[in-house]
């Protein structure tokens, strides 16, 4: 019985996205998603992350499939590569976080929030020279300013920023670049 992977044609779905098929895209996902989670899953071992790295991996494919240069490999092997390379730097970004326990984490809090409050005239003498930046903050969605605050001011990370907010990596990721956007388009 032959495989149903080698009766696909990989190669005429990215061209079909290359040339903005949408349902080449859907074809690809139908065909390939399953497969792909699995080798997500066992580069980065958990679920959630190997799901969001499956949703970046076919937003590279649907952004990226012009440039697919069949001379230099399969169709379907260019999608396994974009998909075990993001696993890769998932891995590699989570090596450097520090897990800590419960109680480790409730004392850093505690410490962080005595410091926050130590610096409240700090924080209310910046909010009133923070100008034209303070009031485009103003205008964002509490949730996106907070995930661009945590960026840039507190230095976390998209995964941390995540567990912060209790919402997917590719959500935060989004919400930051919008966030970063608006801005741009506030400050102009």
């Amino acid at each position: 019985m032959p495989d149903r992977a080698e009766e696909f044609d990989y190669e005429a779905a990215l061209n079909a996205c290359a040339a903005g098929e949408q349902a080449a895209l859907r074809r690809l996902y139908d065909q390939e998603s399953a497969r792909l989670l699995g080798v997500a899953q066992r580069i980065v071992r958990d679920s959630a992350l190997a799901e969001d790295i499956v949703h970046d991996a076919f937003i590279k494919v649907w952004t990226g499939a012009g440039s697919y240069d069949p001379l230099r490999g399969a169709a379907r092997g260019w999608m396994y590569s974009i998909t075990r390379h993001l696993a890769l730097n998932a891995v590699r970004d989570h090596g450097r976080e520090v897990m800590v326990d419960d109680d480790a984490a409730a004392a850093i809090d505690a410490k962080a929030s005595m410091e926050r409050w130590a610096d409240v005239a700090d924080a209310f003498a910046f909010r009133a020279s923070a100008g034209q930046i303070g009031e485009c903050l103003e205008q964002l969605e509490p949730v996106r300013r907070n995930c661009l605050l945590h960026a840039y001011v507190e230095g976390l990370s998209h995964s941390e920023i995540a567990a912060r907010v209790d919402a997917p990596m590719g959500t935060v990721k989004s919400w930051i670049k919008r966030s970063l956007a608006s801005l741009k388009v506030c400050l102009s």
